[in-house]
């Protein structure tokens, strides 16, 4: 939903329920702005070079002869404008980042307190305790802004399932592939060990603005 929609239905970014493709789309207007503002720049260069702050009249007051004013007013005024809609985009994505961790850790807090009971009621929990699950991969870099950073996945967490993938079925990282191919735009739940504790993630494998997916490196453990 739009900065205008927003303020159309009376309600804030955080009432409405930020999505990663929010922010995706908060990422591409983004973009639109910079070529925009490296458009009007190239305009500046095509006339003589000149920038921001040269003057627009010559040594004896008169205005200049060599360059289109009116296109360097113009574009001098689009940059101005553009550069306030960058930074204002910028605050939103920030923004919007900030209330999708704060709500998955809120989530993620649920979702562990919920297993927790399930176990209980199921008379696993010291079984589980006993036989602990193995991980068979991990990740070694997270990407700011990444469908992973955003889920809550941090460097050096061990994956000990990822979808349908676990240590019994997991034989390579094609593995884990196919089942993020497969699941874009899907919630997608990942289980980690993290300094000895557990946690339950939801990821949602999803285009952004970096590379693949996921916007983490995957590599598999040694045992």
């Amino acid at each position: 939903m739009s900065e205008k929609e927003t303020r159309q239905s009376g309600g804030s970014p955080e009432a409405s329920g930020v999505t990663v493709r929010d922010i995706q789309e908060l990422i591409r207007r983004k973009e639109e702005i910079e070529a925009q503002i490296r458009a009007n720049y190239d305009v500046l260069e095509s006339q003589k070079g000149i920038g921001m702050n040269e003057p627009l009249v010559d040594c004896e007051g008169y205005p200049r002869a060599d360059v289109d004013l009116h296109q360097v007013r113009t574009a001098r005024h689009n940059i101005v404008c553009l550069q306030n809609d960058h930074k204002a985009v910028m605050k939103q994505v920030q923004e919007a980042l900030h209330q999708l961790h704060a709500r998955n850790k809120e989530k993620q807090a649920r979702d562990l307190a919920e297993a927790h009971r399930e176990a209980v009621s199921h008379g696993l929990g010291q079984s589980q305790d006993l036989s602990p699950a193995q991980a068979f991969a991990t990740g070694n870099s997270i990407s700011p802004g990444s469908p992973a950073s955003i889920a809550g996945l941090q460097v050096d967490d061990e994956i000990v399932e990822s979808g349908s993938v676990n240590t019994q079925n997991f034989q390579s990282l094609q593995n884990i592939g196919s089942v993020v191919q497969h699941s874009e735009g899907k919630p997608l739940n990942v289980t980690v060990i993290r300094r000895g504790e557990k946690y339950q993630l939801r990821l949602v494998p999803a285009r952004w603005a970096g590379k693949g997916l996921l916007g983490c490196n995957i590599i598999p453990l040694q045992r």
